[in-house]
């Protein structure tokens, strides 16, 4: 039995430097040191030894014993200290090496167009105003004189999420939000997105952006309204920009119209910009019908007002000769490059 331990200690001696992963040490202890394992096992042979040899025996095994875990031990840290090394050597980051640029795009041209229209209607008194884009039936449609059997719903393809609550379908509803709180005389302009259920293609999305004007005093006549789209007309295209007003029908303005600028590409004689037609529509607008004035409690006997609503990306788009209106809304920075 002597032998026996000796020959253990001296196999796992010799197995224990030939291990390179530290995955095969507890393997290696279990074949030794385990309850099945080869020391175990010859121990349990220990009853029998004639009495007076087992102490000897026992005292020897235990020193088998002692002297395998502090080989285990030691060879484990062992290799753990090597793989820790390799990981490093791999893992090795070269601080001198230049860093990777990430590609980075400009601001967007959506963003562009509607801080430039901000800047135009705030430097004539306007104030922006927001409002909720889950909007209920009454503000989105019946305040604005749209009641619920008005052929003008027909058009209207709109994201219902129960029978009064919607996505709205303009930012109108925030002009009356405004009237009902506010008191004459308002001026505010209300930017945000829309949703209609619209096919996508190139020049609609069920998602996009309106900004809207308003303003309400005693006296407002439609040659204010004609002065105001003007003043920002020439300021967004160029002093030397041509404004006509095509009568037009809205529910919510009486009279109402839209509004074409003469093509700045062709000055009016026709090129594939304007479709030949030598204009290009940029808004609606018209004066806030009485009844929508009289919804929001505001006379209309003592005050009157004027409307305005243009597309945000059909400005972006003849701005920037963009002809596809999902461009802007994949983020693929190549096309955001081209914006400085």
């Amino acid at each position: 039995m002597r032998q026996q331990l000796e020959a253990i200690r001296t196999k796992a001696a010799e197995k224990l430097s030939e291990l390179k992963q530290a995955n095969d040490l507890e393997q290696f202890r279990v074949e030794i040191l385990g309850k099945k394992g080869e020391l175990t096992q010859i121990l349990k042979q220990m009853g029998k030894l004639d009495p007076s040899e087992r102490p000897v025996i026992g005292q020897l095994a235990n020193e088998v014993r002692a002297y395998i875990e502090q080989k285990l031990d030691a060879k484990k840290a062992e290799l753990e200290s090597y793989e820790l090394e390799k990981k490093l050597e791999e893992e090795k980051i070269d601080i001198t090496l230049p860093g990777k640029s990430m590609p980075l795009g400009n601001k967007h041209p959506l963003e562009t167009v509607i801080d430039e229209i901000k800047e135009i209607f705030v430097g004539m008194g306007f104030e922006i105003v927001e409002g909720p884009e889950v909007e209920s039936d009454y503000y989105n449609f019946e305040a604005l004189n749209i009641p619920k059997d008005h052929p003008a719903r027909d058009t209207q393809d709109t994201f219902y999420i129960t029978e009064n609550i919607l996505l709205r379908t303009q930012t109108s509803p925030v002009q009356v939000r405004v009237m009902e709180k506010q008191k004459p005389p308002i001026r505010i302009l209300s930017p945000g997105r829309v949703y209609r259920s619209d096919a996508l293609d190139a020049t609609h999305s069920p998602l996009f952006h309106q900004i809207e004007g308003l303003v309400v005093d005693k006296g407002i006549t439609f040659a204010d309204l004609k002065g105001t789209l003007q003043t920002f007309v020439k300021r967004l295209y160029g002093e030397d920009s041509v404004v006509r007003f095509r009568p037009h029908h809205f529910p919510f303005t009486e009279p109402s119209a839209e509004v074409d600028v003469q093509c700045f590409s062709c000055h009016g004689k026709g090129c594939r910009l304007c479709k030949n037609e030598g204009w290009i529509e940029i808004l609606g607008c018209g004066m806030v019908h009485p009844k929508v004035l009289e919804n929001c409690g505001i006379d209309p006997n003592e005050y009157s007002g004027f409307a305005l609503g243009l597309g945000l990306e059909r400005v972006a788009m003849r701005r920037y000769g963009i002809d596809d209106i999902r461009l802007f809304y994949e983020n693929d920075v190549r096309f955001l490059k081209q914006f400085k």
